[in-house]
């Protein structure tokens, strides 16, 4: 009974283990130490892979013009944004306060954005209406492509005031 873990025997003698503990030691650090390398590389990869082909950081599809009621406005979770409909036409607002970047929340009943942080308040259009921002919510370019609603969210625009040429007719 041959092993090649055992030192310089080839027949051990009975009640003898076939690998010396110095062997069995050994290999179990350097497989140990192999693992570990193999899973710092597998981490590493993953960590260099994109997460998503789409999403924010590109074009969203906010869904169809009919989805979206004049004097509603919507928040759109994958692109983190609000589209707000008027009658003139559709404006996508970035969910960040330009006060601090807290998220900010659509208050329906008042209708309003609330910053739960500070305090800031903004209009439908992302206009400041209350409290420490400093200037209206960013935008994003909104396109209408065969009823389709597009954002670009690689592009927040930032604005001093709201002008209706920032809203896209729809």
């Amino acid at each position: 009974m041959s092993s090649s873990f055992s030192q310089t025997k080839t027949n051990p003698q009975p009640g003898t283990p076939a690998i010396s503990r110095r062997s069995f030691l050994g290999l179990a650090f350097f497989s140990s130490l192999g693992l570990l390398l193999a899973q710092s590389v597998a981490a590493l990869f993953n960590f260099l892979r994109p997460v998503a082909s789409a999403g924010f950081g590109g074009q969203i599809f906010a869904g169809r013009v009919e989805e979206f009621a004049i004097g509603s406005v919507n928040r759109i979770a994958a692109g983190r944004f609000y589209l707000s409909r008027s009658e003139e036409g559709l404006v996508a607002l970035y969910q960040k306060c330009t006060h601090l970047g807290c998220a900010v929340p659509w208050v329906e009943e008042e209708s309003q954005f609330h910053c739960p942080c500070h305090g800031s308040v903004f209009d439908r259009h992302g206009e400041v209406t209350g409290g420490p921002a400093p200037r209206p919510l960013d935008i994003f370019p909104v396109s209408v492509k065969s009823g389709e609603v597009w954002v670009d969210t690689g592009k927040p625009t930032e604005r001093s005031k709201f002008d209706p040429s920032q809203i896209t007719g729809a």
